[in-house]
């Protein structure tokens, strides 16, 4: 089954290791060619998770302070470090083939950064690259992370754009191993709900099948 079709993914509020779980199996049945491209746009409760290529240093508390702090701890196949999710972030989750596109990871996470840019210029916001960082910036703070696995050509993971997240929750972690601040929709004075953010998702979604 080939296709340009993407099919868009709202369930809500998921616990981090049932969509991982979930991903793995729309991994499978992508790769199967028994399902089109996917969209998943959820939040998960407050968790924090460490990509392959992690360093357990920039973890900054142990698993009691994380316990009392209500955080679930998830090791994850991912690339990239140590990041947060949380209440008030979507998480974007795509599930495609890039041999029906173009087999270059690089152009790829560009691909994602650019399409977060657009987005966040649609609510008012200019954000923009770093040279040589992987990510959405507004200045020198992080506003949305990127950390994706690719598998046969199929990816997995995604980004994470915080829009109204609790930024206290970071000073648990160095995020993605940068000493930088991070930032949100919110605390740069944009006033869109999680639900009015993600609702440009669906463009995004139809403007990715459109450029195939």
């Amino acid at each position: 089954m080939t296709t340009s079709r993407c099919e868009l993914q709202e369930p809500g509020r998921v616990e981090y290791g049932r969509a991982f779980d979930w991903q793995q199996r729309l991994v499978a049945q992508r790769k199967a060619g028994a399902i089109p491209d996917q969209l998943i746009l959820l939040e998960h409760p407050h968790t924090i998770t460490l990509g392959r290529n992690g360093h357990m240093e920039n973890l900054l508390a142990g698993e009691d302070i994380l316990t009392r702090a209500g955080i679930a701890f998830h090791p994850t196949d991912r690339g990239g470090d140590v990041t947060y999710h949380g209440p008030g972030q979507i998480v974007g989750y795509p599930i495609l083939d890039l041999r029906e596109w173009k087999r270059d990871v690089g152009a790829y996470v560009r691909a994602i950064e650019q399409t977060l840019i657009d987005t966040l210029a649609d609510f008012g916001i200019q954000a923009g690259r770093i040279p040589k960082l992987t990510g959405v910036w507004v200045g020198d703070r992080k506003i949305a992370a990127i950390g994706v696995h690719i598998s046969r050509w199929v990816t997995s993971h995604g980004f994470a754009l915080n829009v109204s997240t609790d930024l206290r929750y970071f000073q648990y972690i160095v995020p993605c191993g940068l000493r930088k601040p991070v930032t949100s929709m919110a605390q740069l004075g944009c006033g869109a709900s999680w639900r009015r953010s993600r609702s440009a998702w669906p463009r995004t979604s139809a403007a990715y099948s459109n450029a195939r």
